[in-house]
């Protein structure tokens, strides 16, 4: 999802609710300490240089059972972060979750809450590193 998608979907929810991979759910009262725009510049093992920019969301939860994030409070903190950091609506979401290690996940939406999707990682030169190219069957 792009931080547009996003804002757009938080305007027609009373709730918001991040389900993970597996299928459970974000403690409800969960915070979105940081909202950021990230810079990877870096070269690939085909010696190609890349940059890429992703818009991050930091998922924390606190004992603090008292308080809900609400949509349109997240979409103050989303509009307050494009103003002062520079983001470009358009850039996709990365969101930042504590397992047991601090997890990566990609976005997106299926109607009624927010998912955690699985990244993956991948050889971005494949055509120049020796990796053969699978065939169909």
């Amino acid at each position: 999802m792009t931080l547009k998608e996003v804002k757009f979907t938080l305007n027609n929810l009373e709730t918001i609710a991040f389900e993970l991979p597996n299928g459970d759910l974000v403690p409800s009262h969960f915070h979105v300490t940081e909202v950021g725009k990230i810079n990877k510049l870096f070269i690939d093992c085909g010696g190609t240089i890349r940059n890429e920019e992703v818009v991050n969301f930091q998922l924390w939860n606190a004992n603090d059972y008292d308080h809900r994030l609400h949509p349109e409070k997240l979409v103050n903190i989303i509009e307050l972060s494009e103003r002062k950091l520079n983001i470009n609506e358009n850039l996709s979401i990365e969101v930042e979750y504590q397992g047991e290690t601090i997890g990566k996940f990609g976005l997106d939406f299926n109607g009624k809450n927010f998912i955690l999707t699985i990244k993956q990682t991948d050889c971005l030169a494949k055509d120049q590193c020796g990796i053969p190219k699978t065939e169909p069957k």
